[in-house]
């Protein structure tokens, strides 16, 4: 990079810190199990793990709230944890993370809970507990007053949909006109199997795969260069006219992001990561990072490239990870 390029976003980088960020979705716990494997079980073929130890992470929305709290002290929750021992773990862990949680909703759904089985360093099998239930219309009233309370004092909103039952179309509606009443950036992560329409945000964040299924159109393998691939245009500027964002970041995994925006032309970033031992929690980490990029003025291109670099540090680590400041201002550093 540049040395003038990378100043800009080492300075960007700098202002991090003063953003007061609400995420908005689907909150989960992360656990971990981990072990070794010395053998094969007779009862199936399948590895028998040891158990060494367990960790556990917040996941979900709370992950984007986690990473946001690497580079921001001022972050706050919507959304919802079960009365239960996972719910009560959860919150403990944000709170151990200064999140503010006054606007998590109490339910008697059960938390979600993700737990991943590794050995030597590989998942061995990932097991879901989950219940997905709509929010009543007395808790949909609920978050709407806690939206209305929290929505002044923030610079931007992030909506990360995990398709688990807290966004409802009359919630979205709320958020996006929240959003534009107050002049805040909003940005959303988007679920390809919902039919939520998200008017004027910022910006949206699907993946590949999520762009076609949201778009209508059958998925196809990708096409090199990124900027010939006619399909994945295509989807994207559908998508663009459905939703009506100011831009649209499309990640594409190992072949990095696609930013479609304006009457600009498409502007692709190559992927930065060097390793990749874990894909999980990188898309939370880039719309986190591309969210505060946005809220400190930083031009959509600018914060596609520092999302961009984030998810290159992120996939890197084992686990459902964060990416630091410091690492940040390395990855920048680095030509």
């Amino acid at each position: 990079m540049f040395a003038e390029g990378a100043a800009r976003l080492s300075a960007l980088l700098a202002v991090f810190a003063s953003r007061r960020v609400l995420v908005i979705g689907d909150l989960m716990l992360d656990e971990y199990i981990w072990g070794r494997v010395s053998r094969i079980s007779p009862e199936a073929p399948v590895p028998v793990v040891a158990v060494t130890g367990e960790s556990y992470y917040p996941g979900g929305a709370a992950n984007v709230a986690r990473n946001l709290r690497e580079f921001t002290p001022h972050v706050a929750l919507l959304g919802t944890a079960g009365n239960d021992p996972a719910g009560e773990r959860l919150l403990s862990l944000l709170l151990n993370s200064a999140i503010d949680i006054s606007a998590v909703l109490r339910t008697s759904s059960p938390t979600t809970v993700k737990s991943r089985i590794i050995a030597r360093n590989q998942q061995v099998v990932r097991v879901d507990r989950e219940c997905r239930e709509p929010l009543t219309a007395e808790q949909t009233a609920c978050a709407v007053s806690h939206l209305d309370r929290l929505m002044p004092a923030v610079d931007a909103v992030i909506v990360a949909d995990y398709g688990k039952g807290l966004i409802a179309q009359s919630l979205a509606d709320s958020i996006c006109q929240s959003a534009r009443r107050h002049g805040k950036i909003l940005t959303v992560d988007p679920h390809p199997h919902t039919s939520i329409a998200w008017q004027s945000a910022t910006a949206i964040k699907p993946n590949r795969a999520e762009a076609f299924l949201a778009s209508g159109l059958p998925p196809s393998d990708p096409v090199l260069p990124v900027l010939a691939d006619r399909a994945l245009l295509e989807a994207g500027g559908r998508l663009r006219r459905l939703w009506n964002a100011a831009s649209l970041l499309i990640t594409l995994g190992e072949h990095g992001m696609l930013l479609l925006q304006g009457e600009a032309p498409p502007y692709h970033i190559p992927t930065c990561a060097r390793d990749v031992f874990d894909v999980s929690g990188a898309g939370d980490t880039a719309i986190a990072v591309l969210t505060l990029a946005l809220a400190s003025g930083s031009t959509p291109a600018e914060a596609a490239q520092l999302a961009n670099r984030a998810s290159g540090i992120v996939v890197g680590k084992l686990g459902t990870a964060t990416v630091t400041p410091a690492e940040m201002q390395a990855e920048i550093a680095t030509p």
